[in-house]
């Protein structure tokens, strides 16, 4: 049987370099390179999800690839494909880069300039591990499956917007169509999540801030299973260890929990993380939830700003929900949406507090009265973006918005977030 050799390469001289020599093995069938890791990533789980056996056995990773560094690619494919070997292809072969790719997920390093002895031995072996790993999973190892879950953050424009209380309701209305949902408190020195449901759990997600392979054992440790279904991976009751979830694990994080759960819901909090800046980078969808007030739309337009100048996100990919709106309020979600330059879901949250207030005291806000116009806007918010399947979504299909989808995998490290 032919082994799949898909290369991952950005520079146009290396890619033909590369194909050429992988052409000349024996027994190799090369695929069509990727360039960036998005297509990479998009890749692998078109193929995951039709069959495991679709995937290549190897991938070749140059270097230089981007968006998203090397390291954390080869990171992200060892997580979500653990069937699929990775090879590094790199000028410096240094045995501190070596470790690091090892420790990374890659099954081997290639130095160049390209030899063709050392890349045929390399991707034999790659390859016979690779067959080896398949067919453990052909018995029903337990590691995770390729296919991603959809990730959506939810962030606020300043505090107090209802950030927490949109994230929890998505989740909620995802969990009840049908969806296995994972709830994600990443507001790590104030997070609420807790508090709104009215649980009490010793673990949180720094446990697996210093973890480097998430097993799904691991990561089911971690979670609380809420009694509405949801699992929750809270944020820990002392803010100051916050510190401690650092972007890469973030990432390495929100990774497990999407390959194990379709719909991720992470509550980003009002302030801007190292953490928080690599989950909205990675996000399918990122919203930013505002009020219809100068101060919280002045907030709004900081934050899409600052995501852009870090180039966390940009503003035609970000969607600003707005809360607590009402038809006599000056500003109205159309001038929000030319102030921000995002877009605005069609969905608006109605400012109704008495039908939230007594469910927030008692820490229940899952016991919401369905008839409320509150959690029918929040609800229907999760349909406009797709967040739930069968009747509830259909209902919403013809208002859902396009922008937000991306599939961007990475984050670039930024000393600006200050780690």
């Amino acid at each position: 049987m032919p082994t799949r050799i898909l290369p991952a390469v950005g520079d146009a001289d290396a890619v033909r370099s590369i194909t050429t020599l992988l052409s000349q093995l024996p027994d190799a069938e090369p695929v069509a390179p990727v360039t960036d890791s998005t297509q990479l990533i998009d890749t692998l789980a078109r193929l995951a999800g039709e069959s495991i056996d679709e995937l290549p056995e190897v991938v070749v990773v140059h270097e230089r690839i981007g968006p998203v560094p090397a390291l954390e690619l080869i990171r992200e494919v060892a997580l979500r494909f653990p069937a699929v070997g990775v090879i590094l292809v790199t000028s410096d072969a240094s045995p501190g880069l070596f470790q690091a790719a090892m420790d990374y997920g890659a099954r081997g390093l290639i130095a160049l300039p390209l030899g063709y002895e050392e890349l045929a031995s390399r991707v034999h072996a790659v390859a016979q591990w690779s067959v080896g790993v398949r067919r453990h999973l052909g018995v029903g190892g337990d590691v995770f499956t390729g296919v991603g879950g959809t990730v959506v953050t939810v962030s606020g424009a300043k505090g107090g917007v209802g950030a927490t209380l949109t994230a929890i309701q998505l989740a909620l209305a995802a969990q009840a169509s049908g969806r296995s949902t994972a709830l994600l408190d990443m507001d790590l020195q104030t997070g609420d999540i807790a508090s709104y449901l009215d649980v009490q759990f010793r673990r949180s997600v720094v446990d697996l801030a210093a973890i480097t392979d998430i097993s799904p054992r691991v990561l089911a440790d971690a979670v609380y299973r809420h009694d509405t279904g949801v699992a929750l991976l809270l944020a820990p009751g002392e803010g100051e260890r916050g510190e401690e979830v650092t972007d890469r694990a973030a990432r390495q994080i929100v990774s497990a929990l999407r390959s194990r759960y379709e719909v991720v819901v992470v509550d980003c909090g009002s302030q801007l993380s190292g953490a928080g800046a690599a989950i909205v980078e990675m996000a399918d969808t990122a919203l930013l939830v505002t009020t219809p007030d100068v101060v919280a739309v002045r907030g709004a337009k900081r934050a899409v700003r600052m995501w852009d100048r870090l180039q966390v996100r940009k503003a035609e990919e970000t969607t600003v929900v707005v809360n607590r709106h009402s038809r006599g309020t000056e500003i109205q979600p159309q001038l929000i949406q030319k102030i921000t330059g995002t877009l605005v879901a069609n969905t608006a949250i109605p400012a109704n507090f008495k039908e939230l207030q007594g469910a927030v005291d008692a820490g229940r806000v899952h016991e919401l009265d369905s008839k409320g116009t509150v959690k029918q806007a929040m609800w229907g918010l999760a349909g406009e973006l797709g967040l739930v399947k069968g009747a509830e979504a259909a209902n919403h299909r013809a208002g859902r918005f396009r922008g937000g989808d991306r599939a961007a995998v990475g984050f670039r490290r930024r000393k600006e977030l200050g780690r």
